[in-house]
């Protein structure tokens, strides 16, 4: 009699424990927590670059394979297009005209296209470039 009853008493000790600390008896899954996808695009794939000026001060953008320094007024959106996925680890660097720190948010509003976003931020130093590597995959430092 006491065997059974010890077990069951033990049996309902874990699942009252169990129940009351999920996170410490139950493993997750990264589907529930484990943040969004990073943004990637197809090896050789024509990507279209937005960038948006979302600061209150003049930024400059550079392509430094080629391009000269753009100009992107506060507000201002520019469509750089035609990046072509294979070239050899393609690069836009950026910079705020007052040596303010920037925040770069990048997204992929639709399958061709990359959105760049800069705010600022009082985090030093801040991000400086835009990386998009052969294999697709997007990094911002």
């Amino acid at each position: 009699m006491f065997k059974p009853l010890s077990f069951a008493l033990v049996a309902a000790t874990v699942l009252v424990t169990s129940i009351n600390n999920p996170g410490n008896t139950l493993a997750g899954t990264c589907a529930s927590k484990c943040g969004s996808r990073p943004i990637q695009f197809t090896p050789g794939q024509y990507i279209r670059v937005e960038v948006i000026n979302s600061t209150p001060n003049l930024i400059k953008i550079q392509k430094p394979s080629g391009t000269d320094a753009i100009s992107l007024s506060p507000g201002q959106k520019l469509n750089l297009e035609q990046i072509e996925g294979t070239e050899p680890n393609t690069s836009l660097i950026f910079w705020n005209e007052k040596g303010l720190s920037l925040q770069a948010i990048v997204s992929k509003p639709n399958f061709g296209t990359l959105r760049l976003e800069l705010r600022p931020t009082s985090r030093s130093p801040g991000d400086r470039s835009l990386y998009i590597m052969d294999d697709g995959r997007i990094n911002v430092f």
